[in-house]
């Protein structure tokens, strides 16, 4: 911050440093008059400056951004009027000399107003020049702002979606648990320490942007294990992930609601079938696609909440915008999922 206002102090004192030193630029090695440069080139530069940090500091701010149009009018053909008398003044009293000279030019060459059209317009670029750099710096820190404000948002929509997940995961795998506790005792409390695990990394592990893609692997091995528990013989799982690291990161909890529908919707309990759960990786981008047997839910059942597929979708344009593809079809009774993710 104070190396910002440091460089903003130099370039504007460069900026007057030059402009004062254009007399002598432009006439170098030329007889120089400094009466003449005082009354026609640095007079005009210091008004120009006070009507340009007049306005930058204060007339813009208090008059134009509050669309006192008017008064910001007023005040500047005032401010330009005086500069312009002010100037006439100060050459009639101390520079006499260029007074009587401007007077016997006037008399052969353009007329008074003429000189005074001149002076008005070169007063009204310093004004316009801060109106610009005034108007900039606003749309500069607005547009800060406005981003800084989607951001937040973005990652208040994020945290809300994640936190939505988490309790959606444990009512579902609490009513697996439920299932085999008159069942299987035993199981069900293997589950309930497996669920300790899947939760322990929930809450501590995924309250980051990303976890590495290695680590959600291990969840998602364990977590299918866990649900496993619940299903009979007739159910036949298999999985495939890569078993090197990969180097890649990746949003966490993108792709357990998916192997929660395969489970709830591709297990029968008097027919078999069968949950497929592949995932593969190109460079950056991670290919997920999970195939089962279409049981789809009775119209009657209200099992669930049915957040699952929603909250991945919403996650996705949040998270990887233009850098995702989600489809889900049914092909042989089979449904399937597929979750294409480019993570560079």
């Amino acid at each position: 911050m104070h190396k910002n206002i440091k460089i903003t102090i130099f370039s504007h004192l460069l900026v007057w440093l030059v402009l004062f030193s254009m007399p002598y630029l432009l006439s170098y090695g030329q007889e120089q008059e400094i009466a003449r440069v005082i009354a026609h080139f640095w007079i005009p530069l210091v008004f120009s400056a006070i009507i340009f940090y007049l306005n930058y500091f204060i007339v813009i701010d208090r008059f134009l951004f509050t669309k006192k149009m008017v008064l910001f009018v007023v005040i500047n053909l005032v401010l330009i009027s005086s500069f312009i008398f002010l100037k006439e003044y100060i050459e009639d009293t101390f520079y006499s000399d260029l007074a009587r000279k401007r007077t016997e030019v006037n008399k052969v060459g353009p007329p008074f107003k003429m000189f005074v059209y001149i002076q008005i317009l070169s007063y009204m670029a310093p004004l316009l020049f801060s109106i610009a750099v005034k108007s900039t710096k606003r749309w500069v820190k607005t547009e800060a702002e406005r981003k800084e404000a989607i951001n937040i948002k973005l990652k208040s929509e994020l945290q809300h979606l994640h936190y939505q997940l988490q309790p959606h995961f444990f009512f579902n795998s609490l009513n697996n648990i439920y299932a085999l506790v008159d069942i299987s005792p035993d199981r069900a409390k293997s589950s309930i320490h497996s669920l300790s695990k899947l939760m322990r990394y929930m809450l501590y592990e995924t309250n980051e942007e990303s976890v590495s893609l290695s680590k959600e692997i291990d969840f998602m091995k364990k977590y299918i294990e866990l649900m496993k528990l619940r299903v009979s013989d007739k159910t036949k799982v298999n999985y495939s992930f890569p078993s090197e690291e990969t180097g890649i990161n990746i949003a966490p909890l993108l792709f357990v609601s998916l192997i929660e529908n395969a489970f709830k919707h591709g297990v029968s309990a008097s027919k078999e079938s069968e949950i497929d759960i592949k995932m593969t990786v190109h460079e950056q981008n991670v290919l997920f696609t999970i195939e089962n047997a279409n049981f789809p839910k009775k119209t009657d059942d209200k099992s669930g909440s049915g957040i699952g597929l929603p909250n991945i979708e919403k996650r996705l344009e949040l998270l990887y915008p233009n850098k995702s593809s989600f489809k889900t079809f049914v092909k042989n009774n089979h449904y399937i999922a597929q979750l294409e993710i480019e993570t560079n």
